[in-house]
């Protein structure tokens, strides 16, 4: 990922992957290579790749810019799937009047290496022209924008749905470096299960170099497993006892793709929800829930890797984590509106009433500093995880808000 200044954290963090099948090893079994935009790192975290999957996250020293890696026993289980076909993929990109991050996302997009695919860029609500300058200065004939003017990232994703040429439609944000596989990893996960609708992949920390993005990387679990799995309702899995009321621990909105047709038929991405609207998020939540609660299978498929640029500084932070906050609060509000998700939480309840509990304490705990951040809470403000969790009482609130805004329009999840 592009570098956005030098760190000047001491515990900052040099990002990269390396691919075992392109490297050659030394007689330990290690390797060595020269890192670039390291200067200023002393601590570097590697994700390790054979055969197109991820095997290990490595944290080492960098010395002078050097990187050695040792030996990485590779897991007798690994996982390559079934060999997928490369069906043409729409990838939509919502953006609002950040231009510097969405060039870099669209330079990432542009080196796929992936047969056919377009992107749609929906420009949504801009005050400026800048996005419509960035895809102009591209040139390039698979890059389309589209005018969103309604705010809202739920909004502008039903415009990318209406506007895109493929059946599979790929989402990401304007934050992000997208991995050259990228495409294949989605492609591969759709092959994994005839009933898959959704395909969530995997979003590393693309950037470690302050607190606050440390911070926020232990805090979410995006990159939590390198297993690729199936998500239903027909097989419930073990170790998400409150599935699927935990789908945020699948994936996130900033890496998935969807088979456009089914998507539309659940009603698409609820307008209420998300950036933008007074809920703030929640709406890749609200997906998640509703495609396995009609009965379809979500594949997590961890060699799909996005990289991800967390918010860098402490206000940015407060806001990001407020915003996560609300959102939770509102699609909860949202479920709990529902008679049959009502009846469905009350089984799971029943059948896991102990993992309620935990689970309901885990997240309270985040109002403390973690433990596992001792060296630079000092850094941090510490309210961020009160933030959090308080934020989520003002959901029911906000997604109110959220309906009345959209009261009285034509919902843009309707083809036209």
């Amino acid at each position: 990922m592009p570098p956005q200044a030098r760190p000047t954290w001491s515990k900052a963090r040099w990002i990269g992957l390396i691919d075992l099948d392109n490297c050659a090893s030394d007689a330990d079994g290690g390797m060595e290579f020269v890192a670039r935009h390291a200067d200023g790192y002393h601590h570097a975290r590697v994700l390790v790749r054979h055969q197109g999957q991820p095997v290990a996250f490595v944290e080492v020293p960098v010395r002078d810019a050097l990187i050695r890696l040792p030996a990485c026993p590779l897991p007798e289980d690994l996982d390559a799937g079934q060999p997928a076909r490369l069906m043409p993929i729409s990838v939509v990109l919502c953006t609002r009047d950040r231009p510097d991050q969405l060039a870099d996302a669209l330079k990432s997009i542009l080196s796929l290496d992936y047969p056919e695919f377009e992107v749609v860029v929906v420009d949504n609500a801009a005050r400026t022209d800048a996005t419509a300058g960035v895809v102009a200065q591209l040139g390039d004939a698979r890059v389309r924008r589209v005018a969103e003017p309604i705010p809202g990232l739920s909004t502008a994703r039903n415009t990318g749905l209406r506007h895109a040429a493929h059946p599979v439609v790929a989402f990401t944000d304007d934050d992000v470096v997208v991995d050259r596989q990228w495409l294949r990893g989605l492609a591969r996960g759709f092959a994994r299960a005839p009933r898959v609708t959704c395909v969530a992949g995997l979003i590393p920390s693309g950037e470690l170099r302050t607190p606050a993005q440390a911070y926020f990387d232990q805090r979410v679990s995006w990159a939590g497993s390198l297993r690729p799995r199936l998500f239903s309702m027909a097989e419930p899995p073990e170790d998400l006892p409150l599935f699927p009321f935990q789908v945020g621990r699948i994936g996130a909105g900033a890496n998935f793709a969807v088979n456009r047709d089914r998507i539309v038929g659940i009603g698409g991405f609820d307008e209420a929800l998300g950036a933008g609207t007074a809920a703030q998020g929640g709406e890749d939540l609200d997906l998640f829930f509703r495609v396995v609660t009609a009965g379809d299978t979500i594949a997590a498929e961890p060699s799909a890797i996005v990289w991800h640029r967390h918010r860098s500084d402490n206000e940015a932070l407060l806001s990001q984590v407020r915003g996560y906050g609300v959102g939770l609060g509102a699609w909860l509000t949202k479920v709990g509106m529902e008679h049959s998700n009502r009846r469905l939480a009350m089984r799971v309840l029943r059948r896991r009433f102990r993992s309620s509990l935990r689970a309901g304490a885990d997240y309270g705990a985040i109002m403390a500093m973690p433990s596992s951040l001792p060296n630079f809470r000092d850094d941090l403000p510490s309210s961020v995880g009160r933030t959090e969790v308080l934020a989520v009482l003002a959901g029911p609130k906000a997604l109110w808000r959220g309906r009345r805004s959209i009261s009285g329009r034509v919902p843009s999840t309707v083809l036209r």
